[in-house]
């Protein structure tokens, strides 16, 4: 009865990032007639978007160590709630400060998914089930983002742009009410319990050499990411000719197959450890695997069509998908219970921040250059992340 509860708690996270994804970018798909009705600028926009990406960043860390001493349960439930509160609130607002006050909310809300499912995984699976259920639960968000356009324009078109708010956050409340009636104290006891009474400081994991490795990384990699999702749009229009109807039928096809790799790439490293191969070479063989296929990413700068483009954009995100579940995984099982959640909080911080840090260089690099230095990086940063991994963490094993 525990593995059914165990997967049924899997489902529910994989939703849970499913919605972390589709909601935060229900705005950028309604932004155009909010901007009618109340007249907000771009100047504001961007005030907006700029609220959310601080908040979130800030609660990647704080939302980590929170979730670190309650546990799984109440932490991911509680960062639903306040998601769900932030949608629903974005459904009524009547004017910029409210919807940047809202935004923040949502943030504030949204910056503790990521820990708080990389928690729950720990809490309900062992070292040789974790990879797949990591992947299958950050699969999710790849999930939200493929939904997320084309649900948002029928139920905007069909019901107005406050419902394409209001709908979602009735999901997340029905989803949090589904969440806290699951008994895991009945399954797997009460481990916050443990990390409370036995919880490592703070300061003992920022002077722990192998959080900043994991920050390191994130750092370097994640405004690839984050270029990928702002950019490649704008790129598939100006340098491939594509138009706005056929980026949305091809855009969607990265997404799915970065979903499928987060659970394809958990998985394969969970059968290598099953069959007698150690943590450490199964998580970074399946790491060192993604870090040789994004070296693809130079070659879509060059291709002749934008078939070719979508086909290499399509493996750089696959890879991705192998890379970011091993690697999430990698620090649960270095960092255990008692500070999982506190360094996937501290490493998708440093994330955030380099991706706000640099998406304004990348605007000048396109507009002084091309894309091309671009796609170039794209391809050098995970092989140098990779290195970073093997160099300062010669072997992947428990710390506490």
């Amino acid at each position: 009865m525990k593995n059914k509860i165990a997967w049924l708690v899997l489902v529910l996270v994989f939703i849970a990032t499913g919605l972390n994804f589709l909601d935060r970018q229900v705005l950028s798909m309604t932004i155009i007639k909010i901007q009618e009705e109340f007249h907000i600028t771009d100047v504001q926009y961007g005030w907006i978007n700029t609220s959310f990406l601080v908040s979130y960043a800030l609660m990647f860390t704080v939302g980590g160590r929170i979730i670190d001493t309650v546990g799984g349960k109440i932490g991911l439930g509680l960062a639903v709630l306040i998601w769900s509160i932030a949608c629903f609130l974005h459904g009524v607002m009547q004017n910029f400060y409210q919807l940047l006050a809202f935004r923040f909310l949502l943030g504030f809300g949204e910056g503790g998914c990521f820990p708080g499912a990389a928690k729950v995984v720990y809490e309900w699976f062992d070292e040789k089930k974790r990879g797949m259920a990591n992947g299958i639960a950050i699969g999710g968000s790849a999930i939200g983002a493929v939904l997320a356009p084309p649900l948002t324009i029928y139920v905007a078109s069909s019901f107005g742009w406050r419902a394409s708010f209001i709908i979602p956050a009735i999901v997340g409340m029905i989803w949090v009410v589904s969440w806290f009636l699951i008994p895991w104290k009945k399954y797997i006891g009460t481990p916050n319990e443990k990390t409370v009474s036995s919880g490592v400081s703070f300061a003992r994991i920022l002077k722990n050499k192998y959080l900043w490795v994991f920050v390191s990384i994130r750092f370097l990699l994640d405004p690839v990411l984050y270029f990928l999702m702002f950019w490649v749009p704008k790129y598939l229009s100006e340098y491939r000719g594509m138009s706005f109807e056929r980026i949305g039928d091809s855009f969607w096809i990265p997404f799915l197959a970065l979903g499928i790799s987060n659970i394809f790439g958990g998985w394969i490293s969970d059968k290598l450890i099953q069959r007698g191969i150690s943590i450490n070479k199964a998580r970074k063989g399946v790491m060192g695997i993604a870090a040789g296929l994004t070296l693809c990413a130079p070659f879509i700068a060059f291709v002749g069509s934008y078939q070719l483009a979508i086909a290499l954009l399509t493996l750089l995100l696959f890879a991705h998908g192998f890379w970011i579940t091993n690697y999430i995984t990698a620090i649960s099982d270095i960092f255990g219970s008692k500070a999982t959640s506190t360094v996937v909080g501290l490493s998708g911080t440093a994330g955030a921040l380099s991706s706000l840090l640099i998406n304004p260089f990348i605007g000048e690099i396109v507009t002084r250059y091309s894309y091309t230095p671009l796609w170039v990086t794209a391809g050098l940063m995970y092989p140098l992340g990779f290195l970073l991994f093997l160099v300062f963490i010669p072997r992947i094993k428990a710390l506490f």
